[in-house]
């Protein structure tokens, strides 16, 4: 081999030429490699570490802010994970959505989009805030969008068309959320109640004489035969109140003494007088006192539609767990 300085001009200029352009090539095969390095294989298709990043950061962004600094290693490992986990099930879809020809036009996440928006009153800026401050793009929401209808579609398919909820199912769930059954020595009350400010004296006794006044004032109308549970609503500041006054059922034994005294010789149907009960003035309706009576508490009829679509959500949830499961046992996925 001759020395370099003894080769020509044109000769060196060749070789400096051919080197860096090896040295190039690669330096290119290396950075592709890591860039596009296959992170998992899902049947015929694959994700790619690039993606998976990309993937990565939306999810970890969220994660982090619930996070303190030196949990952050972990929780971007987590990220990951989730990350990649969504992406095979994501990847699983679009295989399922191919194999029934079904898509998602622009307009249909246009039409999604702007439904959540109005749902909220924002203008259009204000949502891509509210998104932001969630830790989430318009442009992220959107593909989140694509991938919900693209999975109902395929759920319509797959799974709504063979769920089945039935009048005996709607009036199992209506006999164990919406009635009670009172045992013998039970008693089954609704509430009324208005609280005072625990100040100094002279507030105090103006305090306890408004809330009496409204107490007063509410049992009256009680006695003529205005709905309890109605009046529990509008009136009562008890937390009781949301559910019409509702506290349920109760035996002497698990009474405050002024409780007790106050229904203790009631029939179904008849009102308490008032009573002074902690920071409050208190009166109670009994629904029932009778051995193994059953007590409604609102209407099959009123309530039948609402108890059917959460049967259906159950059902549909329980279904769709079970069909990706079986999604995945059926399909080549290999985590590299």
């Amino acid at each position: 081999m001759k020395p370099l300085l003894s080769q020509s001009p044109e000769k060196l200029f060749m070789r400096y030429l051919t080197v860096t352009l090896l040295l190039l090539l690669q330096t290119t095969f290396v950075a592709a490699e890591m860039v596009d390095k296959v992170v998992a294989v899902v049947n015929d298709d694959i994700i790619t570490l690039s993606e998976l990043e990309a993937e990565t950061s939306s999810i970890y962004k969220v994660l982090s802010k619930s996070n303190s600094a030196e949990n952050l290693s972990g929780t971007l490992e987590e990220a990951r994970q989730l990350a990649l986990d969504k992406m095979i099930d994501r990847t699983l879809m679009e295989q399922k959505a191919k194999q029934y020809n079904l898509t998602v036009s622009k307009e249909e996440i246009d039409a999604a989009y702007d439904h959540m928006r109005s749902n909220m009153s924002l203008s259009d800026s204000e949502f891509r805030q509210k998104l932001e401050t969630s830790g989430m793009t318009a442009e992220e929401y959107r593909s989140k969008l694509h991938d919900n209808i693209l999975q109902s579609k395929i759920l319509s398919v797959d799974v709504r068309s063979k769920i089945v909820v039935t009048d005996e199912m709607i009036l199992e769930y209506y006999d164990q959320h919406y009635t009670s059954r009172v045992s013998e020595g039970d008693y089954y009350l609704l509430q009324i109640g208005f609280s005072w400010n625990n100040t100094n004296s002279e507030d105090l006794e103006a305090s306890k004489s408004r809330a009496m006044k409204l107490a007063q004032r509410v049992h009256k109308l009680a006695e003529e035969g205005q709905d309890f549970k109605a009046l529990a609503k509008k009136f009562s500041d008890l937390p009781s109140a949301t559910d019409g006054g509702d506290i349920g059922i109760f035996t002497l034994d698990e009474m405050a003494e002024a409780m007790r005294s106050a229904v203790k010789d009631l029939k179904p149907g008849e009102l308490s007088p008032i009573v002074e009960i902690q920071s409050g003035y208190q009166f109670f309706k009994l629904l029932s006192g009778d051995s193994d009576a059953i007590v409604v508490t609102s209407s099959y009829e009123k309530n039948k539609e609402e108890i059917r679509e959460k049967l259906y959500e159950t059902k549909m949830q329980e279904a769709y767990q079970d069909w990706v499961k079986k999604l995945k046992e059926s399909a080549y996925i290999q985590k590299l």
